[in-house]
């Protein structure tokens, strides 16, 4: 798990101090050391020695630490001249900043070449294929799905699914799928089913309705038609209908041949027929705006909205759980074929490299401008928080390699020069 940026913040901040606090120390050392050398009335050579090393040593270190300390701000707060860089240059650091991220990072074949070593996919599809990630990952999914649909609001949703509906149905010529699927259907003799369907539903409504078919023939005949010679020929009628169906049923009766021929004449015609199509089309516009469509629609969405809801707040969330073996099927899956890890990752690269390229110069600039945005304390407060640590080591060095050219010049001055 990765560390949070107040976390890497308070270590830096920690480190500042702790180095900071060193080089003072090792300085106010040499200080202490100088005025005790100083304050002999008779030094010894050894004693000269160390005078020479920590004299020289301050001189080092007081050097440095001037030179660090007019990084970020005037030393003593006098305002001397070439001074407090950092905050003077607040500006100019963001613009090379942004020039060196737009330049070395946003390159073309940088981008890809580190996208490739990568491999997005290997490494998307390891992760998803655990369990654990996968039910995270649809977790916070599902999570969001209640956010999702109050931010986009109800009635926008509606609107939106109506517009999408009415323009993928605009988009597409329904007439030759329906063809196609009508022809699959005929192949495997569905339609002729069907009619056996038909002529069933028409016998059962029949015989549960006889009593209301005499009534019917009875109100329709003469007034001077006995009521008995009514239901005889109600009678006949209904015993000649029940025959014609019976007929019907034979698999080569000329009624079911027509209707073969009626299908196969309405299949051509939603294939290959423009009027036909016209036809069609203007029907599925027709249907797309009647009210009913749309009451249908809004229902289907209140209901899906209903459920969503509902499911996403329980605690074993049919969604989540669906999403989830969804997601670890498709890691175990893409884990296993390296064919389409290749393409994805190929996919990934062009995507990145068209999104990110284009707008490298946007990118810079945007750098540039949030740095122009920070007022100067935090511009000067981060960089040393980044840099200050082994700036402190510097003004350690100076101190130390002060102490040792102030130790070869007395050794020189006593025993090399005249």
């Amino acid at each position: 798990m990765h560390p949070s940026s107040d976390t890497i913040e308070a270590a830096q901040r920690a480190a500042l101090l702790r180095q900071r606090r060193l080089a003072t120390g090792l300085l106010v050392v040499m200080a202490l050391l100088f005025l005790a050398t100083r304050l002999l009335p008779e030094p010894s050579f050894a004693v000269l020695l160390v005078r020479a090393a920590s004299e020289a040593a301050l001189v080092g270190g007081l050097a440095d630490w001037f030179a660090v300390t007019a990084l970020f701000r005037h030393p003593f707060g006098l305002a001397i001249p070439h001074t407090a860089i950092v905050p003077r240059n607040k500006d100019r650091i963001g613009d090379g900043l942004g020039r060196f991220v737009e330049r070395n990072f946003l390159e073309p074949d940088l981008l890809t070449a580190k996208l490739r070593s990568l491999d997005l996919a290997r490494r998307g599809s390891t992760w998803l294929a655990a369990p654990a990630n996968a039910r995270r990952l649809a977790t916070r999914l599902a999570a969001a799905a209640p956010f999702l649909l109050d931010a986009l609001g109800d009635q926008e949703l509606r609107a939106f699914l109506r517009r999408t509906l009415r323009d993928q149905l605009s988009a597409t010529n329904l007439a030759p799928p329906l063809g196609r699927l009508l022809e699959v259907m005929t192949q495997a003799r569905h339609h002729q089913a069907l009619f056996d369907r038909a002529l069933l539903f028409t016998t059962e409504l029949l015989i549960r309705n006889e009593e209301r078919f005499y009534t019917i023939v009875s109100e329709k005949s003469s007034w001077w038609v006995p009521p008995s010679l009514d239901r005889t020929i109600a009678k006949r009628l209904l015993k000649g209908i029940y025959e014609l169906l019976d007929e019907l049923t034979a698999p080569d009766h000329e009624v079911r041949r027509g209707f073969d021929t009626a299908v196969a004449e309405l299949i051509e015609k939603l294939k290959h027929s423009p009027e036909f199509h016209a036809r069609v089309d203007a029907l599925k516009h027709e249907l797309v705006e009647t009210p009913v469509v749309q009451e249908y629609l809004d229902a289907v969405w209140d209901e899906l909205r209903r459920l969503v809801l509902a499911d996403v707040q329980a605690p074993d969330s049919r969604l989540v759980t669906t999403l989830a073996d969804a997601l670890a099927s498709l890691g175990r899956n893409l884990a296993r074929d390296e064919a389409m890890r290749a393409r994805l990752n190929a996919t990934l690269e062009r995507a990145i490299v068209d999104l990110a390229v284009p707008w490298r110069q946007e990118i810079g600039r945007f750098i540039a401008e949030v740095v122009h945005s920070w007022d100067t304390q935090t511009v000067t407060e981060r960089v040393e928080l980044v840099v200050g640590r082994d700036l402190q080591y510097i003004r350690i060095n100076g101190t130390v390699v002060g102490a040792l050219v102030g130790v070869a010049l007395f050794l020189l001055s006593a025993f090399a020069l005249p």
